[in-house]
């Protein structure tokens, strides 16, 4: 199943580098966009607390990268000056909840959320989720993803990137942009995707599938 999913992004790559650029041939480092809303990873206890116990979550559709997928599940995020409804859970569970949000949902719920790399959540915020069962109050957790490139192994032997390098990516267009301070986090369980929140894509007009230029060593 991973493998099939694999072999169907690096198709899909192929074809939107050939509509971008007429060449096939992979001669620079670029990468597709994964557009990721707002969203919550949980913990089992804290599924249990919010749907009941026992629960089991069931998965809505896969996400590229493989093992990962939305959740047919979703919560409600109430902050002290707003709520956001309809929060898509993602699965697999985590060992720590954590809230994902643009820097544009911390402003209607009334939170500094700072901007992290996914799991760097000492010194954040909380926020109370609810669900069907049950209300819950985090005490940390709540963060603004820090944009990253997802990249296989042999992608980054292939242009000599390095885990947790800092490169930039460049994107074409009416509103044209070059993205700083873009982690590059390699894996040979990864599939090439760069991760904006929507705030990043809506400045671009960037959409999910579109194609950017990958700039080394200019973070």
């Amino acid at each position: 199943m991973e493998k099939k999913l694999i072999e169907n992004v690096k198709s899909e790559v192929l074809r939107r580098l050939k509509e971008k650029t007429g060449n096939v041939q992979i001669q620079e480092p670029f990468t597709a966009v994964g557009v990721s809303n707002r969203h919550v990873h949980l913990r089992k206890e804290d599924l249990e607390a919010l749907f009941g116990k026992g629960y089991k979550l069931n998965k809505l559709k896969d996400l590229k990268q493989p093992g990962q997928f939305a959740a047919k599940e979703t919560v409600m995020l109430i902050g002290p000056e707003g709520i956001i409804e309809n929060v898509r859970i993602l699965g697999p569970l985590r060992s720590k909840t954590q809230v994902e949000v643009s820097l544009t949902d911390s402003y209607k719920l009334g939170i500094k959320a700072p901007v992290r790399e996914s799991g760097d959540i000492e010194g954040t915020p909380g926020i109370v989720i609810k669900g069907p069962t049950g209300v819950i109050e985090i005490k940390k957790g709540v963060i603004v993803a820090k944009r990253h490139i997802h990249m296989s192994l042999e992608f980054a032997n292939q242009f000599g990137f390095r885990d947790k390098e800092v490169a930039s990516v460049q994107f074409d267009g009416v509103r044209s942009l070059v993205f700083d301070n873009v982690l590059v986090r390699v894996s040979d369980q990864f599939v090439n995707e760069m991760h904006l929140d929507t705030d990043e894509a809506n400045a671009g007009n960037i959409k999910n599938g579109d194609i950017g230029k990958i700039l080394k060593g200019q973070g």
